[in-house]
């Protein structure tokens, strides 16, 4: 049986969330009560006979810092990390929080007069006694948390994948350090070993490699960590195949770092090193900074290109070839959802009536003559712009495919799916540096450059790409 005690409790992540913004919302509110007292002190401004109208502005402030922790990724999962790493997390965050509200306030006329007033200066004691509120919440909160684990509440369902001495080993040392957090539940083993044990020190083989799937689900399993020998290494692409999709973390051995190269941190807790195949491909800020490119970009161009969609490319799509100016197509985009994706139609009306879902070639004659210019200058995804502002899509990713060829390739190709664990996009790197899909050979070239955007997604990617694609249109290289 897997390990078994009655000090095993879990409990919700929502209530370790819930717990961490209590903490800032008391930590936040005493800073500032400190703060405006310090002010009172120096006779700047007292509240002291105005307790309702500071209670109500130390709520506004708490909503902007809490936006703003959100934002910069401090509401993260926390998984017994490092404490003084989440201080300086803390620190670094307030900081720039503070000079935030610096640069909001700034008045030309008076602060260029005299840099640094004494309501400016404050500013900077606000910045030490909020980090020193939050951080010394935090840290409380952090050691309480270790506590807990180390009575066996709020430990995370876990799986270790191996039957070898190193997964044995590597039970033996988080069994001597339950702060860590893992339960393990079992073993799985990624070759049968005949004559060898069922279980070891009371936690069972719970089958192999090809259930770790089937497993995952029915252990509602929340880690797995990796333990392979070395003639095992080869089974890594076949968990990570199996794991794709899954709610789940993966953590592996050091010695494996060098087969997933760009994907992984180290994450050492008690001088015990794992290394982390990374759950989310950008920092937290930086993908609300993406959405919010998303949309603004969207708007823009929508307005900008309405009159030209309207009054030219529709006409002359309806003059050049019966059927619809418009042409609706199911994808499937994040996480495997399907959605309908639409853009001007640039073929011929029923192009796969007689062919069913094949891939459009270079010089298909299935492309209409408007098509062809359209094509060249991207303009036919123009409406795709409407399934970004509805948070189908986004600007910069892999292409969405289409759900009969999706099934397929991922019987074909182990590692599609990871393309499904980002917001699919109009524009990606595979296609700004590969060519038409004609073949799955062709496909998985483009997965290449599509795992290699995965890996090393960030605004600065995407900005390249954003440009580069504006160069491919300008210069009528489109496809």
């Amino acid at each position: 049986m897997a390990q078994k005690s009655k000090r095993e409790t879990t409990f919700p992540r929502w209530v370790e969330k819930a717990a961490v913004i209590f903490c800032d919302y008391i930590a936040i509110n005493a800073a500032f009560f400190w703060w405006a007292h310090l002010r009172s002190e120096l006779g700047m401004f007292s509240l002291a006979q105005q307790p309702l109208t500071g209670f109500s502005i130390s709520n506004i402030v708490f909503a902007f810092w809490f936006f703003f922790f959100l934002f910069l990724g401090l509401y993260g999962p926390w998984n017994a990390n490092s404490r003084f790493d989440e201080l300086m997390a803390v620190i670094k965050t307030v900081g720039l929080g503070v000079l935030t509200i610096f640069l909001l306030t700034f008045d030309i006329e008076r602060d260029l007069d005299d840099p640094l007033p004494g309501s400016r200066m404050m500013l900077v004691s606000y910045w030490l006694i909020v980090s020193a509120c939050v951080g010394f919440m935090r840290l409380s909160l952090r050691t309480a948390q270790r506590k807990l684990l180390e009575r066996g509440i709020g430990l995370r369902r876990t799986l270790i994948v191996g039957w070898g001495p190193k997964a044995r080993e590597l039970f033996d040392k988080i069994s001597r350090f339950p702060a860590l957090g893992y339960r393990v539940l079992g073993f799985v083993e990624t070759r049968p070993e005949n004559g060898e044990s069922s279980e070891h020190r009371d936690v069972p083989l719970l089958g192999e490699l090809n259930r770790l799937g089937q497993l995952i689900v029915a252990e509602q399993v929340e880690e797995v960590l990796i333990a392979l020998e070395e003639e095992d290494n080869s089974s890594l692409m076949q968990i990570i195949a199996q794991t794709d999709g899954a709610p789940v973390q993966l953590k592996i051995v050091p010695d494996l770092y060098s087969i997933i190269t760009g994907q992984a941190r180290t994450n050492q807790i008690y001088g015990f090193p794992l290394i982390e195949i990374l759950p989310q491909y950008m920092p937290a800020w930086e993908r609300r900074i993406k959405r919010a490119i998303d949309v603004g970009v969207s708007l823009i161009i929508l307005i900008l290109s309405m009159p030209l969609l309207v009054v030219v490319v529709a006409v002359a799509i309806r003059l050049d070839t019966p059927g619809p100016v418009f042409y609706r197509q199911v994808r499937v985009g994040k996480n495997g959802k399907h959605f309908t994706m639409v853009k001007l139609r640039s073929m011929i009306k029923g192009a796969e009536k007689l062919t069913g879902p094949v891939w459009a070639g270079k010089d298909d004659n299935r492309i209409t003559r408007v098509g062809r210019i359209i094509r060249k200058l991207r303009i036919d995804e123009i409406p795709q712009f409407i399934n970004v502002l509805r948070g189908e899509m986004s600007l910069v990713g892999p292409r969405p495919e289409r759900p009969f060829f999706v099934e397929k390739l991922k019987q074909e190709i182990p590692l599609y799916t990871r393309r499904l664990k980002v917001q699919p996009g109009i524009t990606g790197w595979a296609q700004i540096k590969g060519d038409y899909d004609q073949t799955v050979d062709d496909v998985k070239q483009k997965l290449q450059y599509d795992l290699f955007y995965l890996e090393n997604m960030s605004l600065r990617m995407d900005f390249k790409i954003l440009m580069h694609t504006a160069y491919v249109m300008l210069a009528g290289r489109g496809q």
